[in-house]
């Protein structure tokens, strides 16, 4: 990504600023990698709801807020079902239904069904948007 702006100094939208490097990072999830460490320091497993941006803690509603009852993780359950191509309600609907049902063998499903997806490119990004759009909250 770059850090082009329009002509009032505002950064350009993610989809005008991903370079080729960039998207083929992206595509290819590369950009994954370094949190491994952070899985192995502790601070994140490999399966658990994705981490997000500290600006939308006050966002989530209580229901969301339960999301963050487990370890963040590399993949999760909305990372299988529709990564970044579902909604924002959607995802986190999937984030707390990961952790009231958390097991072993959840996670072995979410781990592979997970490789098949970056083999497969599907759910990289949304329609129209090079990343996700930003979480602008829910009032439910």
């Amino acid at each position: 990504m770059n850090d082009r702006t329009d002509k009032n100094g505002v950064l350009l939208a993610d989809r005008e600023r991903l370079t080729a490097v960039g998207k083929f990072v992206r595509a290819t999830s590369l950009d994954e990698i370094p949190q491994l460490l952070n899985v192995l320091w502790g601070d994140m497993s490999l399966v658990g709801p994705r981490p997000l941006l500290p600006e939308y803690l006050p966002l989530y509603n209580d229901f969301q807020k339960q999301r963050h009852l487990v370890k963040p993780g590399i993949t999760g359950y909305a990372q299988v079902k529709g990564r970044n191509a579902i909604s924002w309600e959607e995802k986190l609907r999937l984030d707390v239904l990961y952790v009231e049902r958390i097991s072993f063998l959840l996670d072995v499903k979410i781990i592979l069904e997970t490789i098949k997806k970056v083999v497969a490119r599907e759910g990289i990004q949304a329609a129209n948007e090079a990343t996700t759009t930003h979480f602008k909250g829910n009032i439910k």
